[in-house]
């Protein structure tokens, strides 16, 4: 599709990523792929009716609202792409299969079925390059402020996928450094002795859904943790505030027992595979 075809239709005046309390001087960073099942004009409704749009394989349900109460309570900024990941998932590699997904759980994605060398460049460069254009300008200007900083990834997942139940009301995946979220699943434990947390679940990096993770968390040598929370539990505002506030408490108590002095240490774990699609 060219640009001129149709101005219209290409005409898109929502900034691709937005970023909240960007001068935020808590130790933690926070980030969103999958906020918004917005899908910019160009791709119109990418072939789906509504009642597809609107479900999880759109965009990652209450995952915002939770990162947004977090901020307040951390002073934390938080980063959050506005399109949809049926336009181009911002948490997957450039060249990764389902970096533009034809098929999302059972369902078909008719505008994703053949997209042309040029479609996928576009969206490259209107939705994921901004992204994660954006994440390193938080944590560039941090780091040149001299602010330690914790990587957050925030996500929500299905309670059940493909016919499976998944039992965990959270889920804690690491990168390869696992230290930060091995303590913040010891500080969720301590905090709520009956959760049942998830580790590596419902997904684990060899399932190819942990780029936004590596690529700025262990780039970069950060401590960094992706939260799953399954979105049941945070699409009413009770839900939110609860999980928020039990996230405040643990992050920073995790964050504290890795580093009662200046120096970060902690224990190793080992990685366990999890299932599913991101």
């Amino acid at each position: 599709m060219g640009d001129g075809e149709n101005p219209r239709q290409n005409a898109d005046l929502v900034a691709p990523v937005r970023t909240v309390n960007a001068n935020g001087r808590g130790p933690f960073a926070i980030v969103v792929d999958h906020a918004s099942n917005r899908i910019p004009p160009r791709w119109g409704d990418l072939g789906l009716p509504p009642s597809e749009r609107v479900r999880h394989i759109a965009w990652d349900p209450g995952a915002l609202a939770v990162s947004l109460r977090l901020s307040a309570l951390l002073d934390a900024p938080v980063v959050h792409a506005t399109v949809s990941r049926l336009v181009i998932d911002c948490n997957r590699d450039l060249d990764a299969p389902d970096l533009i997904p034809a098929i999302s759980e059972h369902t078909h994605v008719p505008g994703n079925a053949a997209p042309t060398d040029e479609d996928r460049q576009w969206r490259i460069a209107s939705a994921h390059t901004p992204f994660h254009s954006a994440i390193d300008r938080v944590l560039d200007a941090r780091a040149a402020a001299g602010l330690p900083t914790i990587l957050v990834c925030m996500h929500s997942f299905t309670p059940t996928y493909k016919g499976k139940a998944r039992p965990w009301p959270i889920g804690l995946i690491h990168a390869r450094d696992a230290r930060y979220t091995a303590a913040l699943r010891d500080a969720l434990a301590a905090d709520t002795p009956d959760l049942n947390i998830g580790w590596n679940e419902p997904y684990s990096a060899l399932n190819g859904v942990t780029y936004t993770l590596e690529h700025h968390g262990d780039g970069r040598g950060l401590d960094a943790t992706m939260i799953e929370i399954r979105h049941d539990e945070i699409l009413e505002p009770n839900g939110v505030a609860l999980w928020a506030a039990r996230l405040a408490r643990c992050l920073e108590a995790a964050r504290v027992a890795l580093a009662p002095g200046p120096v970060v240490t902690g224990a190793t774990t080992h990685q366990h595979q999890g299932e599913g699609n991101g």
